[in-house]
Protein backbone atom coordinates (compact mmCIF):
# COMPACT_ATOMS: atom_id res chain seq x y z
CA UNK A 1 0.00 0.00 0.00
CA UNK A 2 1.34 3.34 -0.94
CA UNK A 3 1.35 6.86 0.85
CA UNK A 4 -1.39 7.97 -1.61
CA UNK A 5 -3.68 4.82 -0.94
CA UNK A 6 -3.27 5.40 2.59
CA UNK A 7 -3.50 9.40 2.33
CA UNK A 8 -7.04 8.64 0.66
CA UNK A 9 -8.47 5.64 2.97
CA UNK A 10 -7.54 8.62 6.06
CA UNK A 11 -9.35 11.29 4.21
CA UNK A 12 -12.10 8.97 3.17
CA UNK A 13 -12.99 7.31 6.18
CA UNK A 14 -16.09 9.39 7.39
CA UNK A 15 -18.53 10.32 5.00
CA UNK A 16 -21.59 11.73 5.94
CA UNK A 17 -24.89 10.63 5.41
CA UNK A 18 -27.78 12.07 3.55
CA UNK A 19 -29.34 13.08 6.79
CA UNK A 20 -26.11 15.32 7.98
CA UNK A 21 -25.82 16.77 4.48
CA UNK A 22 -29.33 17.59 4.40
CA UNK A 23 -28.63 19.42 7.89
CA UNK A 24 -25.95 21.28 6.64
CA UNK A 25 -27.40 22.87 4.03
CA UNK A 26 -30.52 23.86 6.04
CA UNK A 27 -28.25 25.43 8.43
CA UNK A 28 -25.84 27.75 5.88
CA UNK A 29 -28.45 30.41 5.57
CA UNK A 30 -28.20 30.77 9.77
CA UNK A 31 -24.44 30.29 9.45
CA UNK A 32 -24.43 33.36 7.17
CA UNK A 33 -26.81 35.69 9.06
CA UNK A 34 -25.02 34.97 12.09
CA UNK A 35 -21.87 35.34 10.24
CA UNK A 36 -23.02 39.09 9.13
CA UNK A 37 -24.20 39.90 12.71
CA UNK A 38 -21.05 38.86 13.99
CA UNK A 39 -19.02 41.27 11.74
CA UNK A 40 -21.46 44.35 12.22
CA UNK A 41 -21.00 43.34 15.60
CA UNK A 42 -17.48 43.60 15.63
CA UNK A 43 -17.37 46.96 13.33
CA UNK A 44 -19.90 48.87 15.90
CA UNK A 45 -17.57 47.98 18.79
CA UNK A 46 -14.41 49.23 17.56
CA UNK A 47 -15.66 52.43 15.39
CA UNK A 48 -13.90 50.88 12.36
CA UNK A 49 -14.64 54.25 10.11
CA UNK A 50 -13.37 52.18 7.14
CA UNK A 51 -16.32 50.40 6.83
CA UNK A 52 -18.44 52.03 9.25
CA UNK A 53 -18.90 55.10 6.70
CA UNK A 54 -20.96 52.98 4.61
CA UNK A 55 -23.36 52.18 6.99
CA UNK A 56 -26.60 53.77 6.23
CA UNK A 57 -27.51 56.62 9.05
CA UNK A 58 -24.36 55.03 11.47
CA UNK A 59 -22.02 56.92 9.20
CA UNK A 60 -23.23 60.44 9.92
CA UNK A 61 -21.28 59.91 13.44
CA UNK A 62 -17.96 60.42 11.23
CA UNK A 63 -18.02 64.63 10.02
CA UNK A 64 -17.60 64.81 6.58
CA UNK A 65 -14.27 66.89 5.96
CA UNK A 66 -15.27 70.00 4.30
CA UNK A 67 -14.36 71.18 0.78
CA UNK A 68 -12.05 74.27 0.26
CA UNK A 69 -13.77 75.67 -2.41
CA UNK A 70 -16.82 75.82 -0.39
CA UNK A 71 -15.02 77.41 2.78
CA UNK A 72 -13.81 80.59 1.06
CA UNK A 73 -17.41 81.90 0.33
Amino acid sequence: MGIKDKCKSFLCKHKPTEAQKTAAVAFMPSAGFFGLAALLTIVYYTDWKIIAGWIPLYNTKFPKPEDPKKAKK
